[in-house]
């Protein structure tokens, strides 16, 4: 999808060098995926303690 984006020169330079990344794209998306693995890992930890989980380990493992 083409979007057009003003994104500030300085910091978009800065997170291509920090990617290594050659292309202003490349450095847009490994941004957007860090940003969204990120916020998955939060939403793991938010579900902490709200899981329940079957403790019958040994029976649950030869049921396959």
């Amino acid at each position: 999808m083409k979007t057009i984006l003003d994104i500030p020169d300085e910091l978009l330079n800065e997170a291509m060098r920090l990617a290594h990344s050659k292309t202003k794209k490349d450095s847009v998306i490994i941004a957007l995926e860090d940003f969204v693995r990120k916020k998955r890992i939060e939403e793991a930890f938010e579900m902490e303690g709200k899981l329940k989980f079957k403790k019958d380990w040994d029976r649950l493992r030869h049921e396959r």
